[in-house]
C-alpha cells in the first residue's frame, strides 16, 4: 500500500529518477542508490519493504547484491524486483534462483513496473493460513503458515512467486493449470506478464525441488500440473 518504503538500485541516474518519480507519485517512500555496496549498506541499516535492483551495476553486480541480501537474516525477507537489460533465459533463471520475486527488462513501462511492484507487495500482505493446512506429499512438505517447503526434511528457499505456484498446484493434484491461471494466482489479476515468465519460474522451482521436481509435470500445449 502507499507509504511503503522502496529502495531503487541503479547506476543510471535518469533511470533512478524515472522510477523514483513514478513510485513517489503513488505515495511510496523511495530511496535511490547507484551501487551494490550502497544498496547493501542502506538495506542493512534501514530495511525497505521492497527493492528494485538493476543487474548491471559497477563493481558488485545485481546477482551478488541479491545473493548477499538473501543470505543476511536482516534482509532475507525483503522482496526483490530485478530491473535489467539482460533478458536471456539464463540470466533470468539465475536471478529467480537467487531469490528475486520478479523481473522487468529494459526498456520498460513505468506502469508495468508499478503494477509488478504492487502485486509483489500484495502477496506479502496476505494472511498466512493455519497449521492444519500443512501438506505432505511423498518427500515434499509444504507449510503455508510458515511459508516453508521441505524436501526430504531439508528446507528449500523459494521466492514468494515460486511458493505460490507450488502451493496452488499441490492443492489440486492432477488438475491442469494454464500459464494464465498460474499468473493470476501467483501475481494477482491484471498484471502484464508473458507466458514465458511463468516457464522461468517453473524451471527455477524444479531445480530447487531437486528429487521432488518430478512432481511438477508439463502438459504440452496447455500448462502444468502437480503429479497425482
Amino acid at each position: 500500500m502507499p507509504g511503503e518504503k522502496i529502495l531503487v538500485v541503479d547506476d543510471e541516474e535518469n533511470i533512478r529518477e524515472l522510477v523514483r518519480y513514478n513510485l513517489a507519485r503513488e505515495g511510496y517512500q523511495v530511496t535511490t542508490v547507484g551501487s551494490g555496496e550502497e544498496a547493501l549498506k542502506q538495506a542493512g541499516e534501514k530495511p525497505p519493504d521492497l527493492i528494485v535492483l538493476d543487474l548491471m551495476l559497477p563493481g558488485m553486480d545485481g546477482f551478488d547484491v541479491c545473493r548477499q541480501l538473501k543470505s543476511d537474516p536482516r534482509t532475507a525477507h525483503i522482496p526483490i524486483v530485478m530491473l535489467t537489460v539482460k533478458g536471456e533465459e539464463s540470466d533470468i533463471v539465475v536471478g529467480l534462483e537467487l531469490g528475486a520475486d520478479d523481473y522487468i527488462t529494459k526498456p520498460f513501462s513505468p506502469k508495468v513496473l508499478l503494477a509488478r511492484i504492487k502485486a509483489v507487495l500484495r502477496r506479502r500482505e496476505k494472511e498466512p493460513v493455519g497449521e492444519s493446512d500443512v501438506m505432505t506429499i511423498g518427500d515434499l512438505t509444504i507449510h503455508p503458515g510458515r511459508h516453508e517447503v521441505l524436501v526430504q526434511g531439508k528446507p528449500v528457499k523459494l521466492t514468494a512467486t515460486e511458493f505460490r505456484i507450488l502451493h496452488l498446484m499441490a492443492q489440486k493434484p492432477g488438475w491442469v493449470f494454464t500459464r494464465y491461471q498460474i499468473v493470476d494466482a501467483a501475481r494477482g489479476d491484471n498484471i502484464a506478464v508473458t507466458a514465458r515468465s511463468v516457464d522461468f519460474h517453473i524451471t527455477s522451482l524444479r531445480r530447487k525441488l531437486g528429487p521432488c521436481s518430478e512432481y511438477i509435470e508439463t502438459v504440452w500445449g496447455v500448462g502444468y500440473r502437480f503429479k497425482e
